[in-house]
Formats: C-alpha cells, structure tokens, sequence
C-alpha cells in the first residue's frame, strides 16, 4: 500500500510539472496568436476604408477567424489545465489537514501528560530528586530532548498550517486564470460571429460583381502564367551561365595539359585524337555556394518571413476562389497581405542573378543561395543589381501599393539538374 501511495504521490508532482510547463507553453502561444490578430485586424482596417471590394479581405477574415479559433481552443487548454489543479491543489490541501489534525492530536495528548505529572516532573525537583550527579546531567538531557520534541511539534503544526494558506492561495489564483481565460474565451467566440456577419457581407459584394470578378481573376490568372514563365527562363538563363563559365574553365584548363604533355608517358604525341563532345550534366556550383546552399537546406522551416508581419493570403499550390464556384487557380509561391509600402527582405544569404520587370505587376528580383532559388515579387523599386550579395534580413525593395495594402509574393527554387523545381515556401520559413 505504501509503494503504491508512493508511486502516486510520484505521478501527481510529475503531473504538476509537466502542467506548469504546459501552461507556459500555451501562455507563450496565446501571446502569437494576440499578436497575429493584432496584425490582421490593423490590415483589415485598411482595406475596409477602401470601397472596392478585395478578394484580400475576404482572406484576411478567414485568416482572422481561423486565429480567433485557435485562441478560444487554447483558452479552453487554459481552464482545463486550471481545473486540474484545483482539484490537485484541493487533494494536497486535505492531506495536509489530515497532517495536521494528527499533530495537534499529538501535541495536546504531550502537553496534558506534562500538565497531569506537572508534580512530579517539576524541572528543578525533578533534577534535585537524583541520586547523584551523573544522574542529574542524564535527567536534564532528557528534559531537554523532551522540550526539544515539543518545540519541533510547534514548528511542524506551524509549517503545515502556512501550507495549507498557501494551497488555498493557489487556488484562487488558479480560479482567476480560469475566469479570465472563460471571459476572453466568450468575447472571442462574439468576434468570431462579428467577423462572420463581416465574411458573408464581403460575399454579397462578390456576387452582385461575379462577371467583372471572373474577367479580372482569368487576368490575373494569365499574369501569373507570364510570370512563372519569365521566372523560369531566368533561373534557367542563370543556369546556362553557370555550365558555359565552367565548361570554358575546362577548357582552359585542357589547354594548359597539352602545352605541358607528360614526357614519360610513351602513349603522349603532339597529336590529339578527337573526344567525343560532353554530356549535359547537372548545375556545377562553387564550393563557397555548395556551403551556402548546404546551409540553407539545414534551416528549412526556420527562415525568417521575407518581410517584418503579415498573413498569408494565399497558399502554395490549388487556391479556389471563396465564393465564385468552379474558380480556382495554381500558386508556385505564396503571397503574403502586409502594410502599404512595406520593405521585402532577403530570407537567407547569397547573390542576386536577375532583377527584371513584369508590365503591371512590379519588379521581381531572384537571390541564388547555391542550388537553390528565393523569388520576391510584387516589388515597387529595388535596392539591389545583378551581381549584389545580400545577408540574412537585407532589404531588397519596397512593395507595391494595392487597394490601401501591399501583397508580397515570394517563391522558393531547387535546382534539380538543369532545371528549376517549385518548392512550398511555407515548409521553410518560420512559423
């Protein structure tokens, strides 16, 4: 029975760690999910004040409601985690009370023993009442362990009664976390309602401009067609560089052998036989951006985003229009709803090889980080040229304005071979 009160008490102090490591973690996600919030109410705000309806504000209340719901379920993680140890601070606070009832028991059953022999026990006869002297040093050590007991006893009743404050203490804590957390819980699922009523408000003015909607999105949809086209000739146009400035390092270094034929070599002539013409191998990279590239592939899903806040408007891969049926379109990056104006910034080190324009859809400006790719679009003006090595976090360029918001678009390259393969941007930069 005792090993198993033990192996009990042993879960229930494992339990209670782990609960308040748990709850730090939720406390610290809460802070994210308030500050993501924070971030897309203040985009919606300038979106709203424009007149136009925007597919972006459609997006952003989804984004904005799938948030708010992440939040009421941590809040609910909150008050479960703060019922939990209520009842674990109540089943501590009734064992202590079980403790302390035991000693007090044991302190008045002493202090009415010492009060019925008070006669006979009194300290100075008692000690006069020896035999000899050696008598009399044991009875007053035994006087004294006896005092010694009693004062223990005291202290004892003291620390278990300061416990239990204590515990009770914990808990009105614990039950104003759960209020709090049941208070935030309710005014976010009011959010959530408004932000519904504010979705499908936002649907209406897409049905009542369905045509001009549909006419503009086959627009935007050919621009992204153009787009990915002139992305991949450019990386592929980089590419060719790469293979025509190391075949002409071949080649020189080809030259430098013959000039300098090896004299022992009976089978070398001044002649030589024609080679058959190279094969078409795979991108040859430097040592320094085999490094770089290495390096970027180990901090895949910790790259910073490639501007200070934002949300995420649109995917990587299939997007479907949220109300037009049947209207979907292919993303090869992901693009990112942030304030008018803002600054892009590199996501990782390395070279930028093409800077180009796209008529009505800004500049775009691709960084090589070895084998791979980073593609920023959408941008307004520039603060790089070809050749120009950026750092982590550097600024490339501002964005376009777009209805009171700019919308950064942003892509992610491998090099496979010769050729450039699309990757999804949101596996690799931070969450």
């Amino acid at each position: 029975m005792k090993n198993v009160i033990n192996l009990l008490l042993f879960l229930s102090l494992n339990w209670l760690s782990f609960a308040q490591q748990d709850q730090k973690q939720l406390k610290r996600e809460q802070q994210k999910l308030e500050k993501r919030i924070s971030n897309t109410k203040k985009l919606l705000g300038k979106v709203k004040n424009n007149s136009q309806a925007s597919l972006n504000e459609i997006r952003l209340i989804e984004n904005q409601i799938k948030s708010r719901e992440a939040l009421v379920n941590l809040f609910d993680n909150q008050v479960r985690i703060a019922e939990m140890k209520i009842v674990q601070k109540k089943i501590e606070i009734k064992r202590l009370r079980t403790k302390l009832s035991t000693l007090k028991q044991q302190y008045r059953k002493m202090f009415l023993y010492a009060y019925k022999h008070r006669g006979n026990y009194n300290k100075v006869m008692y000690l006069l009442a020896s035999s000899d002297y050696n008598e009399a040093l044991r009875r007053n050590r035994y006087l004294k362990k006896v005092a010694k007991v009693q004062r223990k006893q005291a202290a004892l009743i003291k620390q278990h009664q300061q416990l239990i404050y204590k515990e009770i203490n914990q808990i009105d804590k614990e039950k104003q976390i759960k209020q709090q957390a049941l208070f935030e819980k309710q005014n976010e699922r009011q959010l959530i309602e408004k932000d519904k009523v504010k979705k499908e408000k936002s649907y209406q003015k897409f049905k009542k401009e369905e045509q001009a909607l549909v006419s503009q999105l086959k627009q935007d949809e050919r621009k992204k067609i153009q787009l990915k086209k002139q992305i991949d000739a450019a990386i592929r146009a980089d590419i060719a560089k790469e293979q025509a400035r190391e075949a002409a390092r071949k080649a020189e270094q080809a030259k430098k052998q013959e000039k300098t034929p090896n004299a022992t070599d009976p089978t070398s002539s001044s002649t030589t036989a024609a080679k058959p013409a190279p094969k078409r191998v795979a991108t040859p990279v430097s040592i320094e951006g085999a490094a770089i590239g290495k390096s970027f592939e180990t901090n895949r899903g910790r790259l910073p985003w490639p501007v200070d806040n934002g949300s995420v408007t649109e995917k990587f891969g299939r997007n479907y229009h949220p109300t037009l049926s049947g209207i979907e379109w292919n993303n090869n990056g992901i693009d990112i709803t942030c304030n008018k104006g803002s600054r892009v910034r590199a996501v990782f080190e390395g070279e930028v090889t093409t800077v180009f324009s796209v008529p009505g859809a800004g500049k775009v400006v691709i960084v090589k980080h070895g084998a791979y790719r980073t593609v920023y679009g959408n941008l307004a003006e520039t603060f790089v040229g070809v050749g120009s090595k950026v750092s982590t976090k550097q600024a490339i360029g501002t964005l376009l304005n777009d209805n009171g918001v700019s919308v950064c678009h942003f892509e992610v390259h491998q090099v496979v071979g010769v050729n450039p393969v699309t990757l999804n941007p949101s596996l690799w930069i931070g969450r």
